[in-house]
Order: C-alpha cells, then structure tokens, then sequence
C-alpha cells in the first residue's frame, strides 16, 4: 500500500487516496499545478487507480464526467488553487442536472494566506454554489491519529454523498502549507513505526450504487394502476435516459405498457428505440405526427404516464400544453420535471420498481385499445413514409446522418450526441432496431461546452465509440483534443460541417438578416482538415453515403478520427421546414 511518509502532506494525500481506492474509485483526471502537488503525486503512485493528466481544466472535467457516466461511479477531479477550479463548473452544473457523480478536490492555499493578496489566491468555499450534493473543506493535514481517522471518515462521507440520495458532484476543498514536494519532515517518518494500514483501512469497502438507493421506498407509494387500466385513452412518454442496465429498463417500460395497452412514445435519446423488438407499443414518429394538426388532434390523450424528462420535441410539449391530459411521472429524483405545470403527480420511484409493483399487484395485460391501434397505425405509415424519403435523398443531408447511423453502428456501440441539431435530428430520424447502440448525451444542462471531452471520457478504455457532433459544438471544445496521448481506445467524431449553427436556422432570428448570419449562425471558416493534422488525428472527408455507412462497420478499436460532412444547413433548414409537416397528411386511421 504507497503511503508516502516522507512529510506531513504526503501521508495526508495517500491516506486519502488509499481510502477512495478502497472505495471502488478507478479514476482520477489530474490538472497541474504547484498548490496541489501533494495530491497529484499521491494519486500517480496509487496503482489501483488511473491518473489521467490533462492541461486544460474544463475540458478535464468534461472528460471526467464522461468516464463516470461510463464506469457508473465517482470520478475523481484535481485542480490547483485560484481560478483553475472555476473552470470546472460547466461540468460540476452538468453533473448536478445529470446525476453523474464526481469528486472535485480543489487545493488552495491556508487560511493565514487568504484575503491578504497572496498569488493565485481566491474564495474557493462554496466554489460552485448549490450544485454540488454536498460541499465542505478539510482541516489543514495533521499527523494525530484522530486527524487521520477524521480525513478517512470524511472522505467516506463524501463518496457516499455523491452517490446518495442520487448520484451528483461533491466538492471538497483541501488547504496544504508548504513543503508541497515530498521533502522530508522528521516527525512524519516517526508516524510509520505506529501505523497499522491495514487496521486503520480495515472498515473501508467499496460502494455499490445500487444498493445504496432507497429500493424499498415505492411500497409506500400509491400507484394508480388500477385507474390508468380503466382509461383506453392513455400514453406512455419515454424521456431521454442512460439508464445503468438499458435492457431491464426497456423491458419494465413494455410491462406498463402491455399491462395498460398504452402506445410508448420513445425519444431518440432513450434506449427502447434499441431494443425495439421488445415493445411492440413503440412509437418513434410522434414529432412528424404532431405535426398534423387533425390526426393530433385525433390522438390526444386523456392520461399520460411519463418516464423521466420530457422529450426534446416541441411539437410533443405544445400538444401536452394544449390537450392538458393528467400526467403522472417516474422519476426517483427529487427535481420537480413539470416544465408545462399541468396536472402531474410526480412517483418518486423508478420504472424498475414501477414493473415490480405491476408484478406485485399480479396486473393482467389488457386487449389491444381502438386508440392504441390507432396510434400505432400512424407510426407504421409515418415511418415508411419517412423511411422511403430519406433512402432517396443522395445529396447531403443532416437529418439522413442520424437515420443511417441507427442502422449501421456495431452492436452496442456507445454513441455520444451533441446538442442543439444533433440531439434533434436523432429525435426526428432515428430508425427503430435491435442493435442496443447506446446513446449519451449532456442534456442536464443542454450546453454545447465539453462535449468531445465528455465524449472521449466515454469512450476511454471502453467499446469502440462514436460521436455525433455539429461545428460549432466541436469547435467549442478542441481542447479536448489534448487528451490524445493519454487516451486509450477508440472514438470516431461524426462532425456535420455546415459553418456555423444550424439550429439557429429553424428559430424566427433566422428571418432577420443582420445581424443574423454575424450572431447568431457565427460561421467560423475553419478547414477541419488542417485542424485534425494539428493535433495528428486521422481525417476523412464524406463525398457519399456509401462511403459514409462503410467507416462506421466495422470500428477501429484505437485512436481519434474525424468523418467530416460538409452539409448546407440553409438548404438543410428548408428541407425540414418543406418535409417534417408532410409525412402525416396521408395518414388513414380511420374508415
């Protein structure tokens, strides 16, 4: 065990270090700096877990965010003193939103140093606001074994904390006095003749997220089920969610939706679009179909039952706002996720527990409703009517990206899809399969900032991965790229080139030229190609869609490389603007 008895400092770093590896911590993503050198050294000497070093402190932690949500544990972030910390807050935002849990130690400098000018000196407590889980700062490093038994009990309560009630960021702040180098300090090489390690680490164990959280707590709430059986006029809405075993989840979602004989409007970003054959329920057009205002209306529902966030789709929300169904939503969180204010009961429990209780309540599957065949009649129509469009489309597009990579990606393959256009065109495109491609995504915040880095953070000793991405979203984040020689793996960057941002073509400022085009669409002109020689990645530029689906099957399984699609996103802002209203006109549901 590499406890470092050499001075003060160091047995106060490795103690900490030993206790979050004993934990079941993996990772640690490593900032430089002088003021938390202790810690850094610490964490390179723990071999059972990985240091990453990485120069840049948001693209840091955005990576971190990606391996945690990939690992499904706390990883640990390390930054010096001053405003290195500040750059972590994007990402600290975004985990508190996403429920990723993290563990930020920021080093600063003693008390009898601050607010009396001293170099790279600032107000580090409560750094990040309410965000994190839970927040505080450790007592100078001491060498009593009270002191110790303290720093290993708080270290304890912060892991726990990230990871209850609900997974989410915890910072502590760690002040040390110099030597920050391990020089050596008489006093702290008399500690190692009356330290027992393996007494003193006897009670630290690894902890299990999932038998952390509260599983019993949904016997006493009152579920409805009997009530929603009794409506032939409901739906179920499947938000985005990553969830831990997508399968299991896709499976409790058909269970309500067999036992209510509701049609499951599954959003691009949820698993059940891969693992279709699971529920014969799914309805993936519902944007397109929404967009019809008869057949809309047609279909309006009198119950809703909505796993997690509401989808992406605008078309879906103003529908909701305006028929004002009752809603219930499953959720464990404790987030009011009610942005329309209707009339929602929130179920604090998840849909896991949510098919348990259908068990449990031995409820029986109910026929097939006219409102059911209904609904699903017009995604069999809508969807082959999509479907044969976009086959026919040979000139680039952005939308047919989504659509060819739901049916072209390698089996599971892990999929991170940037924000604003991407995440959209998923929603509008995304095939129906069985491939259990596995889609991430940033959407707690909604932010285009740290998207590679999150990316790379996922695809870090992982399956070969993809990356969804437009310009300006990469662009945002090429620091990322500094992360080459310490990534191990393989991720391919599907980046849609249409010089600036192609979501601000779909909104009313795109009518008012200037200063639209300067702005708003903020076209920066960079050549991709030169970019990706900069940092030595591989590049490809797409001229077809035949060439297009051959790079993505089979992957490499090493290195970064960038498939780039150069698309016109005024021409492709048309196409949706002419086409997304059209496909559910011909829609014949009725005799």
């Amino acid at each position: 065990m590499p406890i470092d008895f050499n001075n003060t400092n160091s047995i106060w770093a490795c103690i900490l270090t030993e206790t979050l590896q004993r934990l079941g911590v993996v990772a640690a993503v490593i900032c430089p700096g002088s003021r938390s050198s202790p810690l850094a050294i610490a964490f390179a000497q723990q071999p059972g877990i990985e240091a990453i070093p990485v120069l840049d402190e948001r693209s840091a932690a955005f990576f971190g965010l990606g391996l945690a949500r990939q690992l499904r544990l706390p990883v640990v972030l390390v930054c010096t003193s001053g405003t290195a910390g500040a750059n972590f807050y994007p990402a600290v935002i975004e985990a508190q939103e996403s429920r990723v849990p993290l563990l930020i130690l920021t080093a600063d400098r003693p008390p009898e140093l601050r607010d009396c000018r001293a170099g790279q000196t600032i107000d580090q407590l409560r750094l990040f606001g309410h965000f994190p889980n839970w927040q505080g700062e450790l007592a100078l490093p001491a060498l009593e074994k009270g002191m110790l038994a303290y720093l290993r009990q708080t270290i304890i309560h912060a892991i726990q904390r990230s990871l209850l009630p609900f997974p989410g960021p915890v910072h502590l702040n760690i002040p040390f006095r110099e030597p920050l180098a391990p020089l050596p300090e008489f006093e702290a090489t008399t500690v190692a003749s009356h330290f027992h390690p393996e007494e003193f680490f006897s009670a630290v164990e690894p902890l299990i997220q999932s038998k952390l959280l509260p599983q019993e707590a949904f016997q006493t709430l009152a579920i409805p089920i009997q009530h929603w059986q009794q409506c032939n006029r409901g739906i179920i809405i499947a938000g985005p969610a990553q969830p831990q075993e997508p399968e299991q989840y896709c499976r409790a979602i058909a269970k309500l939706s067999e036992a209510l004989s509701w049609p499951v409007l599954a959003e691009g970003l949820s698993p059940l679009r891969n693992y279709a054959a699971i529920n014969p329920n799914l309805v993936s057009t519902y944007d397109l179909i929404l967009r019809h205002q008869p057949l809309a209306k047609q279909l309006a529902p009198e119950m809703v039952v909505r796993i997690g966030e509401l989808p992406t789709s605008k078309e879906l929300r103003t529908w909701l706002n305006l028929t004002q169904p009752t809603q219930w939503i499953v959720d464990p969180g404790q987030q009011n996720l009610d942005p329309l204010h209707g009339q929602t009961t929130h179920l604090r429990l998840s849909v896991e527990q949510l098919a348990q209780a259908l068990q449990d309540k031995r409820s029986k599957s109910k026929a097939p409703s006219e409102f059911l065949n209904l609904w699903s009649t017009a995604e069999t129509q809508v969807r082959q009517s999509l479907d044969q469009s976009l086959a026919a489309i040979t000139t680039p597009f952005e939308g047919k990206v989504a659509w060819l990579l739901s049916q072209t990606l390698p089996s599971h393959t892990p999929l991170f899809i940037a924000n604003s256009m991407p995440v959209r065109d998923v929603e509008f495109f995304w095939q129906p399969g069985n491939f259990k491609v596995r889609p991430v995504f940033n959407r707690g915040a909604n932010g285009i900032d740290g998207n590679l880095s999150t990316a790379l953070g996922v695809a870090h000793r992982n399956q070969s991965s993809v990356m969804l991405t437009g310009d300006l979203a990469l662009l945002h984040d090429t620091n990322g790229f500094l992360l080459r020689n310490k990534f191990a793996g393989h991720l391919t960057i599907v980046l849609i080139n249409n010089n600036g941002g192609g979501i601000f073509e779909m909104l009313p400022i795109a009518k008012f030229e200037p200063p639209f085009e300067e702005f708003f669409a903020t076209p920066q002109d960079i050549d991709f190609a030169q970019l990706c020689a900069t940092y030595a990645l591989e590049h490809e530029l797409i001229q077809s869609w035949e060439q297009f689906t051959q790079r993505l099957n089979p992957l490499p399984t090493q290195g970064i490389r960038v498939l780039e699609l150069q698309t016109d996103r005024k021409t492709d802002a048309k196409w949706r603007q002419e086409n997304l209203g059209r496909f559910a006109e011909d829609v014949h549901t009725l005799p």
